[in-house]
Parts: C-alpha cells; structure tokens; sequence
C-alpha cells in the first residue's frame, strides 16, 4: 500500500463520520434506486479488462447494501443490465452475466435481503433466468431489505409489459376496450409494473458522472430526486453515498405543488 493512501484512509474515515454525524435519519429515503454505471471505464483507468470491472462493480455491491442497513432504507433497486446491453458482443456479455449470476446467488445466500427480479424475464438465457427465479424463492421470507435486482431490464419495456399484462387480464374478464377505456386510470397500469405494490424511488443515485437517466424506472420515478455522482461505481464509497443522502435530505420535496 502507498503512503498516500496510508495517510488519507484516516482522513477518510474522519470525514465519513462527520458527513454521516449531519444526516437527518427522519428524512432517510425508503426506496433508493442505483443506476450502476463505470464499470468499463474505471477498468481502462485503472488498466484492467473489462470483465475485472464488472467484477469491481459486483463486488461493490453488498457493502452499499451494508450501508443501506444502517440507515432506514427500505427498499434498493439496482441496474445490473439493460435491454439495451443484451446487444453486446457475446464475448463481453456471456462474462457479464455469469458476474451478474454469482453476485444474486451472493445476495440469496446472505440472508440478509429479500431478492427480487424486476425486469423481462423471457429475453434473458434460460440459466440466467433459473437463477434469479432460485433467490427470489429463497428469500422471499426473509424480513430484511428488499433488493429489486433489474435484469433485462428497460423503463419502455416495463411499460410497454405493463400495459399487455392489464390488456390480457381485462381480456380474460371479458371487458371491452370500450369499458376499459372508460375505467382506465394510473394505478390500472402502477399494478402491473414490475414493482407492483412497492413504494416508488424517492432518490435515484446515477455514479461516473452521466446525468439522464437512460430508461430507468420511468414510471415510477416521476417525482423522485436525482443525485449525479462522478466517481464510477466501482470507486462509489460509504462518503458518496452518505452525500447523497445528505443532499436528499435538505431539498424540499413539492410533489408538483
């Protein structure tokens, strides 16, 4: 280890306390989404591969949960992988979702959060699928954080999955489009979203300095609070999350009002 970072771990740890010591816990978010993005470039930064940097960022996962558990955070929403990264060469993606795979077998196996897939499960190979469907099983009594791992997952698509699941169900009902038309309202569509019956994302954390939001949560995020964070998210630590929190805490949330 570098004298450097010898001397700036203290200083670090010193800072996070008083950071963390100015937090108002009564306005802690209960939902919090995280937009995973920097792992490729913290890797060229860094002279790793790319594969290393899907690594880092997996890894870097259960210890932001840790510090969502000290805090009254209920709910976590991570992006893992988007519609849009199904597109990727086979070489680059098949890596990333044995990554993605063993990191929610991880979780499952915590047993400190309750796993659950939020995304389109037909689009993702038949492996990837029995995992995730493994540790929602597993977990699903457990009383801990809730962990929406998106998967295959694009707000447009959610959308769209969203309003073919309300058609098919009035279908089978036998309500006319006429009928439904009539009756169709907000929360018609709201239960059956992914996140159906979950409060929506009151912050949405976005690391490597990127400010939009790509497609995620779309709905539901209509009156949460962004945070744009430089850092790349391998390099996210326990200060660039309690900032955000910090900096959650002192706006004033108007709802449209």
């Amino acid at each position: 280890m570098k004298l450097r970072d010898l001397v700036r771990r203290p200083v670090y740890r010193l800072y996070a306390r008083r950071v963390e010591g100015r937090i108002d816990h009564d306005e802690t978010p209960k939902h919090i989404g995280v937009i995973l993005d920097g792992n490729r470039r913290w890797a060229k930064a860094s002279g790793g591969t790319t594969v290393q940097g899907h690594q880092a960022g997996a890894d870097k996962i259960s210890e932001m949960l840790g510090w969502c558990t000290e805090t009254d955070v209920e709910v976590v929403t991570l992006w893992m992988l988007s519609t849009d990264n199904l597109d990727r060469p086979e070489v680059e993606l098949r890596p990333l979702l044995n990554i993605i795979e063993n990191t929610v077998r991880g979780l499952a196996s915590d047993g400190r959060w309750r796993v659950h897939h939020v995304g389109n499960l037909d689009i993702l190979p038949a492996g990837t699928q029995s995992v995730l469907k493994e540790a929602e099983e597993a977990t699903r009594d457990i009383d801990g954080i809730l962990v929406n791992v998106a998967v295959g997952y694009g707000g447009r698509q959610e959308i769209a999955d969203a309003v073919r699941s309300l058609l098919l169900e009035h279908a089978s009902k036998g309500t006319s489009f006429e009928e439904l038309a009539e009756i169709l309202d907000i929360e018609h569509i709201a239960e059956h979203l992914y996140t159906r019956g979950q409060p929506d994302p009151d912050l949405v954390i976005r690391t490597s300095g990127e400010q939009r939001l790509s497609g995620f949560m779309l709905w539901q995020s209509a009156h949460s609070e962004y945070y744009f964070c430089e850092v790349f998210w391998p390099a996210f630590r326990k200060v660039d999350f309690l900032r955000a929190l910090r900096d959650y805490a002192a706006r004033h949330r108007r709802y449209g009002s």
